[in-house]
């Protein structure tokens, strides 16, 4: 059996760096492809929609704005409102638009029982997202020098 000459001759060495000229080539042409394509795949067929109440996609939802202070007293849009009033206008802002939702500011002195009070009426009659708004600034700041970081109109808002 023989497996080659046994006189090593110099001849041609094997290439052992990749040529790019075909990568860069079918790159070319699928970019090409592309190009042509992409314009096809954008264009719809033009159809005129009938128009209904129905749906209103760019409807943005509504926010009712509630504000407990250090006394535990509840303000319904800047108004000063009873716990009955305020489950009263909880229900008529869920009827007008169910996915309202009830963006909570507090005093951090309110005790957690009257702030519960306050989700259980916007839940009872259905208003299920509740935001918490806080203000942006840190609360552990010990030193005077640095000046205070102002909130966004209405403080920091967490959306369910």
């Amino acid at each position: 059996m023989s497996f080659g000459r046994l006189d090593r001759s110099s001849g041609a060495q094997p290439m052992s760096d990749i040529n790019m000229t075909p990568l860069i080539d079918v790159m070319l042409v699928l970019v090409v492809i592309f190009i042509i394509t992409a314009p096809l795949l954008a264009s719809s067929i033009k159809l005129d929609l009938p128009k209904t109440d129905a749906a209103k996609a760019s409807e943005v939802p509504q926010a009712v704005r509630v504000v407990v202070d250090a006394a535990g007293q509840a303000f319904l849009n800047d108004r000063p409102v009873s716990q009955d009033e305020l489950a009263r206008q909880f229900a008529t802002s869920q009827q007008a638009n169910p996915d309202t939702e009830v963006q909570l500011r507090a005093d951090k002195a309110v005790p957690y029982g009257r702030i519960v009070e306050v989700m259980g009426a916007a839940q009872k009659v259905g208003l299920n997202r509740i935001g918490f708004v806080a203000d942006a600034t840190p609360a552990n700041t010990t030193s005077t020098a640095t000046a205070p970081v102002a909130a966004p109109a209405g403080g920091a808002l967490r959306k369910p």
